[in-house]
C-alpha cells in the first residue's frame, strides 16, 4: 500500500532549514499529505526503514561538518554494518542550503545524497544545492527545486478523488491561537532548555577601534559563569539577541494603533498569546508553550530585522483588502516576480517592518492568528570565543563588528545581534550557551601551527595562544600568527598582548596594515614573504588555521600557502593543490570563516 505520508527532515545551524522545510510542510497539507517536520536527531532512526517518503533539507558548517541537529542521525547512516539496500524502500529528496564562498560548499547535503544512494534510497528529485551567493539568493535555487519536487511526487501520490486542491493561496495558522487581554505580563524573555542556555552578566563592554575608525568593534566581557560551564579553544558562544527597543515601538504602533484592525480584536502591549497544537506533524516550539504576551514576543522572539521571504508577501496579499497592494504584493509574489522581489526586498536589505509600514491595508488587516506565520523567529548568532578558560577565568568574551551600512534606502542598516551586543551595559543579564567549534588544535603542543586571522578572525587565536602563555608552552618556534587589519593605530586588535608575547618569545608575530602604505597589504602578502618560514612549518607536519571574512580572504591565504610550496617546497601547481587538499582531510588545514 503506498502512503500518503511525507516525512520532512532538516539540519540546521541557523533556522534557515527548518524555515525551508516547514513551506514545503504547507505546501504537502494543500495536496492532502501528512507526516511531520523535525529536525534530523529528534527523529527515532531507526524507524527510517518504514518510511517511503522523505525530504531532507540540510545546511553545512565548519570544515563541510552537518549541523549539530544532525549530528547523531548522520553518525547511524555511516555505520558500517548497514547493509547496502537497507533503504532500498525509500524515495528521497535532498535540498542544501549553503553559500559558495565556502571551501566546502553544501558538503553536508552531498554527503547525504551519496550516503542514501549508497544505502538503495531511490532520488525523486536531483541533489539541490541552495547558494546564499545568487544574485537572487537561495531562492533561485530552492523555488524550481520544490517545483520539480511536487511534480514528481504528485505523479507518485496523485490526489485522491474528491479531495480539491485550491489554486488560491489560502493561508491558514499552523497553531490554535487565543488571545487574552488581562494585563499579564511575564517578566522573563522564552527561553528553550533543549540548547542549554544559561545566564551571564556583562562585565566590560569595550569599543576595540578608535573612535573615528569606520567601524565599530567591541570586546565583550561576561562573567558569573555557573558552576560547571567549561570550554576550550576553538569553541564558540551562540547568543540569541533581543531586537533593538525602537524597533519593537515600531511593531507596537503598528498592530496596536489606531489602525490597526486585527481582524477585530484589538490588541495592546499586554495582550498575552496562548498557542496550542493543532496537528501532532506540527508540535509548537519549547519557548511558545507558555503563555506570552505581545510585547515579549516582539522583544525576544520574532526577528523584526528580518528580510521578508515570499511566502510573508502571499500573507499579506490575502489579507489586504486594497486592490492595489494585493496586485503589487502578488506580482512580487510570483515566480515571474522573482526579480522585481529581490530589487525591492534583498538588494536594499528592506525589514519586515518596512515592508508592513509599505502595505498599510495589509497591516491593519492581518488577523493575529497569522502573526506567528508573518513574523519568524529569532536565530541565535554565534562566535569564535576570544578568551582563555586559564588566562580569562570564570569569563567569556567575544570580539564582535558591529554591523552598520548604507543602501538606497534613507535608514542605515543595523545588524540585529551586533547592535544589540554593542548596546549591553556592564551588570545587564543575557542568556548565552556553549558549542563545540570547527577548529580544532593539536593536543601534540610541539607541532608548529601557522593561524591566520584578519581583523575579528583573530579571536579564536586570541583563546588558544593565551592557553599556551599561561601553561608556560607558548614559543615563537611553534606558535605563529599572522593578523591584519587597516591602521596600526585604528584597529590593531589585541596589540599590547601580541607585542608582549612576541617580545618574550613566546609568539612569531606579523601584521599587514592594508591602508598604513600607499601599495594595500594583506595577510596573504605577508605570508608570500615568508614562504620558507612557511614551507618548513608544513614539511614538518604542521597546521595551519584560517579564520575571519569568507569574502576573499580564505581563498587569497590558500593560494599564497600553495604558492610558497611551489616557490620553495619544488611542488608544482597542482602537486601543491593536492598537498592542500591532503591536509584538508587530515585536520592539518583548517578554516572557520563567515560571511
Amino acid at each position: 500500500m503506498v502512503s500518503r505520508r511525507l516525512l520532512i527532515l532538516y539540519g540546521s545551524q541557523t533556522g534557515t532549514a527548518q524555515d525551508v522545510s516547514e513551506r514545503i510542510w504547507r505546501e504537502a497539507k494543500r495536496y492532502h499529505l501528512t507526516g511531520p517536520v523535525q529536525a534530523m536527531d529528534d527523529y527515532s532512526i531507526s524507524q527510517l526503514i518504514q518510511e517511503q517518503y522523505v525530504v531532507f533539507v540540510c545546511s553545512t558548517t565548519g570544515q563541510g561538518e552537518e549541523p549539530d541537529n544532525m549530528k547523531i542521525f548522520w553518525k547511524f547512516l555511516l555505520r558500517k554494518g548497514l547493509p547496502s539496500n537497507s533503504l532500498r524502500s525509500i524515495k528521497f529528496a535532498v535540498l542544501g542550503l549553503g553559500d559558495s564562498s565556502y571551501a566546502k560548499f553544501n558538503y553536508a547535503a552531498k554527503k547525504l545524497y551519496r550516503r542514501l544512494l549508497n544505502l538503495g534510497a531511490i532520488p525523486m528529485a536531483s541533489l539541490g544545492l541552495a547558494d546564499d551567493q545568487h544574485d537572487l539568493g537561495a531562492d533561485a535555487v530552492v523555488d524550481p527545486w520544490i517545483a520539480q519536487l511536487w511534480e514528481t511526487l504528485l505523479v507518485e501520490l496523485p490526489i485522491p478523488q474528491g479531495l480539491p486542491i485550491s489554486s488560491d493561496i489560502k493561508i491558514s495558522p499552523r497553531w490554535n491561537i487565543t488571545i487574552e487581554n488581562t494585563g499579564f505580563l511575564p517578566a522573563l524573555p522564552p527561553i528553550s532548555q533543549k540548547n542549554r542556555s544559561f545566564p551571564v552578566v556583562v562585565k566590560e563592554n569595550i569599543r576595540t577601534t578608535k573612535p573615528d575608525h569606520f567601524q565599530d568593534v567591541r570586546l565583550i566581557s561576561l562573567s558569573n559563569l555557573p558552576e560547571g560551564i567549561t570550554y576550550t579553544p576553538g569553541d564558540v558562544l551562540l547568543v540569541r539577541p533581543q531586537n533593538l527597543p525602537e524597533n519593537v515601538e515600531t511593531l507596537m504602533a503598528l498592530l496596536t494603533g489606531e489602525d490597526a484592525q486585527s481582524a477585530g480584536s484589538k490588541l495592546t502591549p499586554e495582550t498575552v498569546f496562548k498557542i496550542t497544537q493543532i496537528d501532532e506533524d506540527m508540535p509548537v516550539p519549547e519557548p511558545l508553550q507558555s503563555p506570552q504576551s505581545l510585547i515579549n514576543l516582539a522583544t525576544y522572539y520574532w526577528d523584526l530585522n528580518a528580510i521578508p521571504r515570499r511566502f510573508m508577501l502571499q500573507i499579506l496579499a490575502e489579507v489586504t483588502p486594497n486592490d492595489l497592494e494585493k496586485e503589487k504584493l502578488l506580482e512580487m509574489a510570483s515566480s515571474e516576480g522573482q526579480e522585481m522581489m529581490y530589487d525591492y526586498l534583498n538588494r536594499p536589505r528592506r525589514t519586515i517592518l518596512e515592508l508592513l509600514a509599505d502595505f498599510p491595508h495589509a497591516v491593519s488587516n492581518i488577523p493575529y492568528q497569522l502573526l506567528f506565520e508573518l513574523f519568524s523567529p529569532i536565530r541565535p548568532r554565534s562566535f569564535s570565543i576570544a578568551s582563555s578558560p586559564t588566562a580569562h577565568k570564570q569569563e567569556l568574551h567575544i570580539l564582535v563588528a558591529v554591523v552598520k551600512y548604507k543602501t538606497k534606502l534613507m535608514k542605515p542598516r543595523l545588524g540585529l545581534c551586533s547592535n544589540w551586543l554593542a548596546s549591553l551595559k556592564p551588570n545587564n543579564l543575557i542568556y548565552v550557551w556553549l558549542q563545540k567549534g570547527s577548529l580544532r588544535f593539536p593536543i601534540n603542543e610541539d607541532i608548529p601551527i601557522v593561524m591566520v586571522g584578519p581583523g575579528t578572525g583573530v579571536a579564536p587565536f586570541r583563546s588558544y595562544i593565551q592557553t599556551r602563555h599561561v601553561e608556560g608552552t607558548a614559543n615563537a618556534n611553534s606558535l605563529h600568527l599572522y593578523f591584519g587589519c587597516r591602521n596600526r593605530e585604528g584597529d590593531f586588535h589585541f596589540s599590547d598582548e601580541w607585542l608582549s608575547l612576541q617580545e618574550n618569545g613566546e609568539l612569531s608575530f606579523s601584521c599587514a596594515f592594508s591602508r598604513d602604505q600607499e601599495e594595500k597589504m594583506y595577510v596573504q602578502h605577508i605570508i608570500l614573504r615568508h614562504q620558507d618560514i612557511i614551507w618548513k612549518i608544513l614539511k614538518s607536519g604542521g597546521y595551519v588555521f584560517v579564520a575571519g571574512n569568507s569574502n576573499n580572504m580564505p581563498t587569497s591565504v590558500r593560494e599564497a600557502i600553495r604558492d610558497s610550496l611551489v616557490s620553495v617546497g619544488g611542488f608544482n601547481i597542482d602537486a601543491a593543490t593536492d598537498f592542500l587538499d591532503k591536509m584538508e582531510r587530515e585536520g592539518k588545514y583548517q578554516t572557520e570563516t563567515w560571511s
